[in-house]
């Protein structure tokens, strides 16, 4: 279980207001708290800030492709990532946020969310990514009252419901089988074809209680107190209809979290952060790993291996190229 006493144990020496941190890591997520890690054992001053340490792991049923480990759910996995960094006294300050990033010179200025300032010579951004929204009407006012973007969070409320999953990749197949044990009825409306993985696809075919619309496109979520269905355009004859539901679990993947260094960084068209081969953004010093990159694969192993290299890329950097104590 998580030590959610961290922040008190933190906040105990108020960080040494004026230290200046070797490297500050934004988002507590695989990528950094894997940074974290391999920062510590550099010997470098690292601080985590993060409002929930795990990030998106929490919302993970099942992972079954992280090499060491056969079967865990998300929750455990992140357990034992944050296990690790609490056994090296790895500092924390979670339940705060950051709201500003400068650079001054060569260090860098981070004010939190309670108007407290912090510095350092280094930082790495990993806040990942947040559930992408199919902005029809009915999606804002029918959130939480029958409108999910989490399956493992929301899945009991719907025991011997009707779900609609809108989606067709990975998180859609996943959360498929996230509704197995809970739902009467599932149906998947996607407007295309399918693009999650063959291994996941097996898997569905041997669900019951599965209906598939593909080429299939929700236009608008119905309801009165609560969702009751969703109405849909059949691309396939230009069809209009209605399909009955008491949940809808949108699954269409994530944007990324990069509002606090967009205007900072070089970004691509999704406002996916650019990084070059040892993680570094367009602004010296200033670094990015996981989900919130343009790496196109989003994958824990993936993010965690990120930011192991982003770690190992500041150490050098300090090394050989911060300039703030006139060294080179």
């Amino acid at each position: 279980m998580f030590n959610f006493n961290i922040e008190k144990k933190v906040e105990s020496n108020e960080f040494a207001r004026d230290k200046l941190w070797d490297l500050i890591i934004i988002g507590g997520g695989p990528a950094g708290l894997n940074a974290g890690l391999y920062a510590k054992r550099k010997g470098l001053e690292v601080l985590i800030i993060a409002n929930e340490i795990g990030g998106q792991l929490h919302n993970t049923t099942a992972v079954d492709n992280y090499l060491g480990f056969k079967l865990i759910t998300g929750k455990a996995l992140s357990d034992q990532f944050y296990n690790h960094l609490e056994n090296l006294e790895v500092q924390f300050l979670t339940g705060k946020s950051v709201k500003k990033v400068e650079k001054f010179d060569y260090d860098f200025s981070l004010t939190l969310s309670d108007g407290k300032i912090l510095t350092s010579k280094t930082i790495l951004v990993s806040t990942g990514g947040s559930s992408r929204k199919l902005e029809v009407k009915g999606e804002n006012k029918y959130a939480n009252k029958g409108v999910s973007y989490c399956t493992i969070c929301d899945a009991p409320f719907f025991k011997d419901k009707h779900v609609i999953i809108a989606g067709g990749g990975n998180s859609a197949a996943e959360a498929v089988l996230d509704l197995v044990p809970w739902a009467k009825k599932i149906t998947v409306v996607h407007r295309s074809n399918w693009r999650a993985d063959q291994i996941l696809l097996d898997k569905l075919n041997k669900v019951d209680n599965l209906t598939i619309y593909l080429n299939t496109q929700i236009l608008e979520i119905l309801g009165a107190e609560q969702m009751t269905g969703v109405k849909v355009l059949d691309k396939t004859d230009n069809s209009i209809k209605n399909i009955e539901a008491d949940g809808l679990f949108i699954e269409i993947g994530t944007v990324p979290n990069s509002n606090l260094i967009k205007d900072l960084v070089k970004t691509n068209e999704r406002l996916e952060v650019i990084v070059d081969e040892m993680q570094m953004t367009s602004l010296e010093g200033l670094f990015a790993a996981g989900d919130i990159t343009a790496q196109p694969y989003k994958q824990i192993i993936i993010s965690a291996a990120e930011g192991a290299k982003a770690a190992l890329a500041v150490n050098q950097y300090l090394n050989h190229n911060y300039k703030g104590d006139k060294k080179i």
